[in-house]
């Protein structure tokens, strides 16, 4: 109970932390949508801007810090401070030399990069040019923010987890900057965006620094190849790089496709997705960062019934979070989207095409959060493999439906297929974690599903309701469409809660790893 209380508060922290992070990351994409639109520039950037981030997600976020944390975090359980001081010394030494040799790759073949992810761009020289200039100045990123990540993985194995979940804002700030003052100085102003992404990288990293040093693991970094223990990271990170290579090579494919549809497409994709990542990243991404040094723990001590228990209190407050969230979005995309972005250079033709791909990506909302508290319990126990494989069988299944979709529903069917892939993805982890005593669900599922579902039921038909007789106002100018959209969410979250509440949960319930 005492542990599933700190755990929760702890989800609180960093929820409360991506959160701002992610309103201020709506407040830069609504700027972006004024002064850059859906167009040229920004279809140049946003695939200029993908490959790092990629990178980013692969070397950083993903590979890496599953790798790194459940090592990180026997060293801390069970080794000397002074042995793990050693280990991150060792270990961020590797990865710097690692990210060094890509990055200057990365800088010398832009154009190569740009002609293979995306293709379509060469019809048109100006763009590519363009886009290739954009990539150059912002493939450095990938070094700064995956030496920060390293940084955020020592902070949250310490349960410092406010901190790392801060520091993304760090990035939505430096491009509000950039782009609503800066951008006049640039020819043209997307340069601007281009070179705060590389500056908001090398922010990111310093602002975690000071909080390393008190607790004494800033450290200087070193090559020790004789470090066993850092080529267990490696073991494990090459079956982890192969793994998120795929689920990123999927995003890749997609932009192929996408630059041979009309010029936007990318850009639609871009701004549906942004949407996506507000409950992927103040729910998936939070429960993923905090389970995974509590699921290594018990799995590095063999504590199976705790892990169950940890496991399934991630997963039951997942779902009581994603399917209303992925329920909402579907019925409010085009409310949400006009009161976003329609501004500016972003029209009513721009909403309608993002409008398409937000239901689409909504489909696969609550598999996408899942697949991010059902990775850790593989990660926890150093097991790769599986999601490997799970991801391998899932790539092709999503090009299979790109191929079948893309046809009838454009863009939108790119989208589709990305979220029906991440169901079936977070389905397999699920299947293969209870199939092999990994996770074993506790109690009372069947009760909690059919509770969840009405009232999931009860929200959806208040939205439709609120919608079809309150005359809301999304064509008026900003300050209607804003209180429109205030009064759309309000009678979600108050009908929702309300029929929880109704139908028995309470707010203790969601710190108890048993209902």
């Amino acid at each position: 109970m005492a542990q599933s209380k700190s755990l929760f508060r702890s989800l609180i922290n960093v929820s409360g932390m991506t959160l701002i992070s992610r309103i201020i990351g709506f407040m830069r994409d609504m700027v972006m949508a004024r002064y850059f639109g859906a167009g040229f520039a920004s279809d140049a950037f946003l695939v200029a801007f993908k490959l790092p981030n990629l990178l980013r997600r692969i070397f950083a976020e993903g590979a890496f810090s599953q790798a790194f944390v459940p090592v990180l975090a026997e060293y801390k359980n069970k080794r000397t401070h002074e042995e793990t001081r050693d280990f991150v010394a060792s270990v961020t030494g590797l990865l710097a030399l690692v990210l060094i040799f890509f990055t200057i790759l990365g800088i010398v073949f832009a154009g190569t990069v740009i002609l293979i992810t995306a293709p379509g761009f060469t019809n048109d020289p100006q763009k590519f040019h363009l886009t290739v200039m954009l990539l150059r100045i912002t493939f450095p990123y990938i070094f700064f923010i995956s030496i920060a990540s390293l940084v955020s993985g020592v902070l949250n194995t310490w349960g410092k987890f406010s901190i790392p979940a801060f520091t993304p804002t760090i990035l939505n700030l430096t491009w509000l900057i950039f782009a609503l003052l800066l951008r006049h100085y640039f020819n043209p102003p997307i340069m601007a965006i281009a070179v705060a992404v590389f500056v908001g990288g090398i922010l990111q990293l310093s602002f975690q620094l000071p909080f390393l040093r008190k607790m004494d693991m800033l450290v200087m970094p070193r090559i020790d190849f004789r470090n066993s223990a850092v080529w267990r990271v490696v073991r494990l990170m090459v079956p982890a790089i192969f793994a998120m290579s795929i689920s990123q090579i999927s995003l890749v494919i997609n932009t192929i496709f996408a630059s041979y549809l009309p010029s936007g497409s990318v850009s639609w994709m871009y701004y549906a997705d942004r949407l996506m990542e507000f409950p992927t990243g103040v729910l998936g991404v939070a429960l993923g960062t905090i389970l995974l040094p509590s699921l290594s723990k018990h799995a590095s001590n063999k504590n199976t019934l705790q892990f169950s228990k940890t496991m399934d209190w991630g997963v039951r407050l997942c779902l009581l979070m994603a399917l209303p969230a992925t329920v909402g979005l579907a019925i409010t995309a085009k409310e949400l989207t006009m009161t976003l972005f329609m501004h500016g250079k972003f029209g009513l033709f721009d909403v309608t095409m993002t409008d398409r791909a937000l239901i689409a990506y909504a489909v696969g909302l609550t598999g996408i959060i899942l697949v991010k508290v059902f990775g850790p319990g593989f990660y926890a126990n150093q097991d790769i493999k599986t999601p490997v494989k799970i991801a391998v069988f899932v790539l092709i299944c999503t090009q299979l439906m790109n191929l079948a979709f893309i046809g009838p529903f454009k863009h939108a069917g790119l989208a589709l297929s990305i979220g029906l892939g991440a169901c079936l993805n977070a389905g397999l982890l699920c299947y293969f974690l209870i199939k092999r005593g990994i996770y074993v669900p506790q109690n009372g599922w069947l009760v909690f599903l059919f509770k969840l579902v009405i009232a999931v039921v009860i929200m959806a038909l208040c939205l439709f309701l609120c919608k079809h007789f309150l005359p809301l106002d999304f064509n008026g100018d900003s300050y209607f469409r804003v209180l429109s959209l205030l009064v759309l969410l309000i009678t979600a979250i108050v009908s929702y809660f309300a029929s929880l509440f109704a139908l028995g949960f309470r707010v203790h319930h969601f710190t108890q790893a048993k209902h």
